[in-house]
């Protein structure tokens, strides 16, 4: 069985035990969240909401709270001396689903013990290949250091002037 939700301005397509990552909603990990815009039940019969499905509900755990990957906004205006540069984490919140429900059914209130469903550091793909890639970069950049291009005082004693020559 599936179902589509709204949340945050956007739909997400899910099933039963299904982890996914949406916009930072209100919770603590280990609670349990319900979103009542559901646009689309399927599994056997598919009912389709105009535009919502009445009495049909999906309840997600909130497994943690979390912040993305950096993004970095540069704005530079040609011959103005003009730059700025800002930088963006969006927060979200990670949400395990455990039940799609239909005929206004309530959700069982018992998650999953704690040690199961949160893990110790909250880690997405996006977040875990952004500090890949970090990490490769870093360790290009220290293996591949140029060196530097001006040159230590050296310790050799100075050259005699030149001789100047003298008219006769």
């Amino acid at each position: 069985m599936f179902a589509v939700f709204k949340t945050g301005g956007k739909q997400y397509r899910v099933a039963a035990e299904d982890v996914l990552q949406v916009d930072k909603i209100k919770g603590e990990p280990g609670e349990i969240v319900e979103f009542g815009e559901v646009l689309v039940v399927g599994g056997d019969s598919v009912t389709l909401g105009a535009p919502m499905v009445a009495g049909a509900t999906v309840a997600a755990e909130v497994v943690g709270q979390a912040r993305g990957p950096k993004v970095i906004a540069f704005k530079k205006r040609r011959r103005k001396n003009s730059r700025r540069r800002r930088g963006h984490r969006q927060e979200f919140t990670l949400l395990r689903i455990t039940e799609i429900l239909t005929d206004g059914n309530k959700p069982s209130k018992t998650a999953r013990p704690k040690a199961e469903s949160a893990p110790a550091a909250v880690e997405t793909a996006a977040t875990a290949e952004a500090s890949a890639t970090h990490e490769e970069t870093s360790a290009a950049a220290t293996a591949k250091k140029p060196k530097s291009r001006t040159k230590a005082p050296a310790d050799k004693a100075k050259k005699p002037a030149a001789k100047e020559k003298t008219k006769k």
